[in-house]
C-alpha cells in the first residue's frame, strides 16, 4: 500500500523520528503500518478489536507483537508510549465515543508524546456516517475531529500531534488545506 502513497511514507518517516519510546499501532488491522515503523527502527506494536485481523497480522509478521483489544480501554500504564499511531481505525468510533477515545490516548502517552491521525475529513459541519468496506464508518468535519478538544486531559499533558486526511474519493489532503474540496 505504501508503494503507492509518498505522503503517507513521508509522515510516517517524520513520526518515526519524532516518536521517543515505544509506539502502539491503535486499529492495526493486518499489521503492515506496525510492520512499517518497525522497520523504521521504531519498537512498535500492534492492536485491534478484530481477532481475525490480530490472526493475519501475527501471521504476516510473527516478530511483532500484535494484540487483541479495545482503543477505549488499553491495557497500558499511564504515560509509557512515545507515540500513537491511529490511522483510520478512529473512523469507525461513533463521534460521541471520541472524547473517550483521545482521553484515553492522552493517558497513555508520555509527556511529550506524539499522535498520528488518519481520518476522513467532510465539508459538513457535523460527522456523516457512510459504509465502509470493513464496518460503519464516519466522515469528520474539516479541520479535523472536534473532539479532540474536548477530550479530558485531566493532568496528563495534550501531546503534539499531527493530523491527516482523506477525502473518501482517494485523494488526500491536510484538514486545512479546504481547497479543490469539491
Amino acid at each position: 500500500m505504501l508503494d503507492t502513497r509518498p505522503l503517507e511514507r513521508a509522515m510516517l518517516a517524520a513520526f518515526a523520528e519524532l516518536a521517543d519510546g515505544p509506539v502502539a499501532d491503535l486499529g492495526c488491522g493486518p499489521g503492515h503500518l506496525t510492520a512499517h515503523l518497525h522497520s523504521l527502527g521504531l519498537d512498535a506494536f500492534g492492536l485491534d478489536l478484530s481477532p481475525a485481523m490480530i490472526a493475519l497480522a501475527r501471521e504476516a509478521h510473527p516478530e511483532l507483537r500484535f494484540d487483541q483489544g479495545s482503543m477505549t480501554a488499553l491495557d497500558l500504564a499511564d504515560g509509557v508510549l512515545g507515540g500513537i499511531l491511529a490511522f483510520y481505525s478512529v473512523i469507525h468510533m461513533p463521534p460521541d465515543e471520541l472524547p473517550a477515545v483521545f482521553a484515553e490516548f492522552f493517558r497513555v502517552l508520555a509527556p511529550g508524546g506524539h499522535l498520528l491521525l488518519g481520518f476522513y475529513a467532510g465539508d459538513d459541519p457535523e460527522p456523516q456516517e457512510f459504509d465502509h468496506k470493513v464496518t460503519l464508518a464516519y466522515h469528520e468535519p474539516s479541520p479535523g475531529l472536534p473532539a479532540l478538544s474536548r477530550a479530558p486531559r485531566g493532568t496528563v499533558p495534550a501531546p503534539p500531534y499531527v493530523q491527516y486526511s482523506g477525502r473518501g474519493d482517494g485523494t488526500t489532503m491536510h484538514p486545512s488545506d479546504r481547497r479543490n474540496t469539491r
